[in-house]
């Protein structure tokens, strides 16, 4: 029976590995990158606007942010 490594890695490293272990076209690997990228970018841009709505912000407040960050 093979012994069992304890790994710190996250599930989503171990899904990952997997799925690297398996060769891939370089276009393949250019488009899963992007499906990732976008993945996380939404969710990013879900969270920023639950943030947004629950803080009551206006186009207003926002203009104000960036501005200040301009000074």
């Amino acid at each position: 029976m093979p012994a069992t490594a304890k790994t710190n890695l996250t599930n989503l490293q171990q899904e990952l590995l997997h799925l690297y272990a398996q060769q891939v076209s370089e276009e393949d690997l250019k488009n899963i990158k992007e499906l990732l990228g976008a993945y996380f970018a939404g969710r990013l841009t879900s969270h920023a606007d639950a943030a947004w709505d629950k803080s009551g912000w206006a186009q207003q407040d926002m203009e104000d942010i960036l501005n200040e960050a301009r000074q």
